[in-house]
């Protein structure tokens, strides 16, 4: 059984990518702003696929790089 991704799982990723506390990451506010570049965003897109089993276009993420946006991309809630 694999695991499942959860808001909460994917705003540690993001931190975690990012250097940040999780807490720290707003969840509507643009990533590129807190550091996010297409190697990081690849990394996460590459965690969560091998991780979770999720598979997302990584151009889809770059449209709209914002926790919130994400999370509703991939069907997650709080």
């Amino acid at each position: 059984m694999s695991a499942t991704l959860t808001l909460d799982q994917l705003r540690k990723d993001i931190a975690d990518v990012l250097g940040e506390e999780p807490g720290d990451i707003p969840l509507d506010e643009n990533l590129i702003d807190y550091g996010l570049d297409s190697v990081r965003l690849m990394t996460l897109v590459g965690r969560w696929r091998e991780t979770y089993g999720v598979e997302v276009a990584l151009t889809d993420l770059a449209e709209r790089p914002a926790v919130d946006a994400w999370a509703a991309l991939l069907g997650l809630t709080a």
